[in-house]
């Protein structure tokens, strides 16, 4: 099931009248739950304040998967419900034509592409607002400004009055104090510059900023009189704001992310074209954007298509119904499906412009079952296949080494996986590999990537406990992940062991003791280097110098104190084939260089191992 996400709230009596029924709070938990979704609150039952005399009416606050933008306001949850009803089927978009044949045109300059490349655009033509209908309208775009666009970085939305300004219209990027206009709801006209610091205490706005204030250049959309529409994903100009009496909506998108551009298209026009005089179409607009081979006319409104195997379905449904009886129950959430004529066993399933959430045909599958409803599948018993459980080799392994460090007298600690690119890589004195996973949208610069090492989490750890006595020995046995484009996922996840001492005195053997002890217990033979290189002949052979050998190497790393660190090497004994393993390095241990000290603010010595622990599998 997917995560849930609070709704707003919409007006109980509104949404019972757009659905077609008084329900009881049971009914409609009910129905909810059919439909797979969940009644948060009832406050029909609660005191209501009271507003300018008249009482606040009552609402419903319903949950909804976090997956499903189309149900982000009163338009799309009641239009889902309804054909999931019976009520309606699913509209049927389409584009028209102005009256007089002429598209507005959008001219996306070059210069763009330093700060938000794409635009895309759409009329909403003859549109009748209301109050209710005009703050559902507003509070959609802030719902997907907050979670689908990440707070405005990926998408950014501005609406606008149409015949308050006249097209072609260009979006373009200029330096900031080359931008002047008023913003909404104000009268003085500024320049760019001015209304970053105007809008720096501004409670709403000012979380907005960072986005692009530190470009050199501004995203500012003009029309043909130069009369600024928005400066996204700040603020929209006053001059074209919208009203109750607006009735040719200009809708403008800005992003850093194509897809989800023209997904915000989609679930925009979607909700509210409904209100239009001809319901259901959307007036398209011209993109020219030849510096990047993007001209194009959106939105696009033609449904995807997906095959979808009855089999597939049936199978994992319990069910045996025939595909015509699923393409029926397909209907009931919002898709048009047929059986496919050159297949027996496939649907051809018609995806609206809403239902972005349909990426496989495991959706589709999901779809069919909530449409049947839960409660109605076939219930049966697991084949009695016996299973007994097992811990995976990684993870014994794991708890082995964790058993031999704290009889050492370590202790384990649990940091946190992410860290700052500088924790990972300067603070320790190391190049950036650029192996790192970095995050796309980190909300503090202390966890900007997923770290590659263990070590910084360790010393932060210190660094928060340095008030407790010395010396400290601490060791951490768990995951760090890197890039890998050869995997699907493109990362791997790798297992390490980790250990620091901490103390008046550089306690450089007791990490060294440490992984004796380690390597002693899996059952590997210290060695000299010329030992491990030698090649054993011979399975028998093999078998009496021990499976296992490793030794040690003085290495310089910037990390360590010079001539005071080592890498441990490891070569595996010979397998079934009387072939031994080729020699690999699987650690490092040493004292810290003073300056990787001063970085993690730590005023004593401390020595360092970590190790792979994959290896030993």
């Amino acid at each position: 099931m997917p995560t849930m996400c609070s709704h707003d709230g919409v007006n109980k009596a509104a949404f019972f009248k757009a659905i077609g029924k008084e329900y009881t709070k049971e009914e409609f938990e009910d129905l909810c739950f059919d439909f797979g979704i969940e009644l948060d609150e009832d406050t029909s039952e609660d005191k209501r304040p009271v507003v300018d005399g008249v009482e606040v009416p009552a609402e419903l606050k319903i949950e909804i998967g976090a997956n499903r933008y189309d149900m982000l306001c009163f338009e799309g949850i009641a239009m889902n419900l309804n054909v999931f009803l019976g009520r309606q089927t699913m509209p049927t978009y389409s584009l028209k034509m102005p009256a007089d044949g002429k598209i507005q045109t959008v001219t996306v300059k070059k210069e763009t592409e330093q700060i938000r490349p794409y635009f895309s655009a759409a009329i909403l033509r003859n549109i009748k607002f209301t109050k209710e209908r005009y703050e559902s309208f507003i509070a959609l775009q802030d719902k997907l400004h907050q979670n689908l666009a990440r707070q405005r970085t990926l998408v950014a939305i501005g609406t606008h009055d149409l015949d308050t300004i006249k097209g072609p219209f260009t979006y373009e990027a200029l330096p900031p104090s080359q931008i002047s206009f008023a913003p909404l709801n104000q009268t003085k006209t500024m320049n760019a510059e001015e209304m970053m610091t105007f809008y720096e205490k501004d409670k709403h706005l000012s979380r907005y900023l960072p986005i692009i204030r530190d470009s050199p250049v501004y995203p500012v959309i003009y029309d043909s009189n130069r009369t600024v529409l928005s400066m996204p994903p700040i603020i929209n100009s006053n001059h074209s704001k919208i009203t109750l009496d607006t009735t040719n909506v200009f809708i403008d998108i800005t992003a850093t992310d194509k897809t989800k551009l023209e997904l915000v298209n989609h679930i925009i026009v979607a909700m509210f074209s409904e209100y239009c005089s001809e319901p259901f179409t959307i007036e398209p607009v011209e993109i020219i954007s030849e510096h990047n081979s993007q001209s194009r006319r959106v939105p696009d409104v033609t449904p995807r298509t997906m095959p979808a195997s009855a089999k597939y379905i049936n199978s994992i449904c319990g069910l045996s119904a025939p595909r015509e009886e699923l393409c029926n129950l397909l209907k009931r959430m919002c898709f048009t499906a047929t059986p496919s004529p050159t297949s027996p066993d496939t649907l051809d399933v018609s995806i609206p412009i809403t239902r972005a959430d349909v990426l496989h045909q495991a959706d589709i599958m999901e779809d069919v079952a909530i449409a049947y409803g839960f409660n109605n599948l076939p219930r049966q018993l697991i084949a009695t296949t016996s299973f007994v459980a097992a811990q995976l080799p990684i993870a014994k392994l794991s708890d082995i080494i964790r058993d031999e460090a704290r009889a050492s007298g370590f202790v384990e600690v649990m940091p946190l996986i992410l860290c700052s690119r500088d924790e990972n890589y300067a603070w320790l004195n190391r190049p950036d590999d650029h192996r790192a996973i970095t995050l796309q949208n980190p909300k503090t610069a202390e966890y900007q990537i997923v770290r590659t090492s263990l070590l910084p989490g360790l010393l932060k750890t210190l660094r928060e406990n340095k008030r407790h006595p010395v010396p400290m020995k601490v060791f951490e046995v768990s995951d760090i992940a890197v890039k890998d484009e050869s995997l699907e996922r493109k990362s791997r996840n790798l297992r390490r062991f980790a250990a620091v001492w901490y103390g008046k005195s550089s306690g450089f053997e007791m990490v060294h003791g440490l992984l004796d002890r380690v390597m002693g217990m899996l059952r590997g033979a210290f060695v000299t280097r010329e030992e491990g290189l030698e090649d054993i002949k011979g399975v028998e052979e093999a078998g009496k110098k021990g499976g296992m050998r490793y030794w040690i190497e003085a290495v310089e790393e910037p990390t360590f104190l010079p001539g005071h660190a080592a890498a441990i090497f490891l070569r595996l004994g010979a397998g079934g084939d009387g072939k031994e393993g080729s020699p690999v390095r699987i650690g490092t241990f040493g004292i810290l260089h003073p300056t990787v000290l001063k970085h993690f603010q730590l005023p004593f010595p401390a020595s360092t191992l970590e190790l792979d622990v994959e290896v030993f599998l």
